[in-house]
């Protein structure tokens, strides 16, 4: 197993299963230079560590790894709007029935990808290393992650927004990449070649789900 793929799974897994996919509707966030904000550092310290912390803590049984693994990206990610916003422009058109069903689908798949490796985590730790206010309540902030099967540490970006003691995250930034773009772009295009049929992909998230880990 290379860094690479173990730290995108970190990413996925914080993203896709923290179900951070939830930034608003624009392009790519420029990082334009700003001052740190220390409160949002310290959200993305605080919370961050404590789901990656799930995934390698040896006294939970798996049950209970899953449930505390819940509760924590529901305390780090703005989950309704993550939901809208992996749908692109089908969330203009969806019908309540399909929502309920896509976020429930989406949910389940995106924590599966934590399920499937969740023997996988061995104590890696993460470090803030500093922030980026692109304007008040967005912000980026950067942190390193290290120890546990990594080699070498690898750096990884999350934009929160919010203010206060009230932030969350809403796209992971990994070898310069933006998932939760990456991520809407996958999910647009399966409607897209089911011909707008928003269960297609339902469907495909319920099969993914329930697909054992590949190695």
């Amino acid at each position: 197993m290379t860094d690479a793929r173990t730290t995108r799974r970190f990413a996925l897994s914080t993203l896709v299963a923290v179900i951070g996919l939830g930034v608003l509707a624009q392009a790519r966030p420029a990082l334009a230079q700003g001052p740190r904000d220390p409160q949002a550092e310290q959200f993305v310290q605080v919370r961050a560590q404590r789901v990656i912390s799930v995934l390698a803590d040896k006294s939970q049984s798996v049950a209970q790894k899953k449930a505390t693994f819940h509760q924590g990206i529901d305390e780090l990610a703005d989950v309704p709007r993550i939901t809208n916003f992996v749908l692109g422009k089908y969330a203009r058109t969806i019908t309540q029935d399909q929502r309920q069903r896509f976020a429930a689908a989406f949910r389940v798949y995106a924590e599966s990808v934590y399920q499937n490796r969740i023997n996988d985590y061995h104590g890696e730790t993460l470090k803030v290393t500093g922030s980026t206010v692109r304007k008040p309540g967005d912000v980026i902030v950067d942190t390193r992650i290290s120890g546990g099967q990594l080699g070498q540490p690898v750096q990884v970006s999350w934009r929160v927004m919010g203010g206060g003691t009230a932030w969350k995250v809403v796209d992971v930034q990994f070898k310069g990449v933006w998932l939760a773009i990456t991520q809407q772009q996958d999910f647009v295009s399966t409607i897209d070649n089911a011909g707008g049929n928003i269960d297609v992909l339902i469907s495909q998230l319920q099969r993914d789900a329930q697909r054992p880990a590949s190695r």
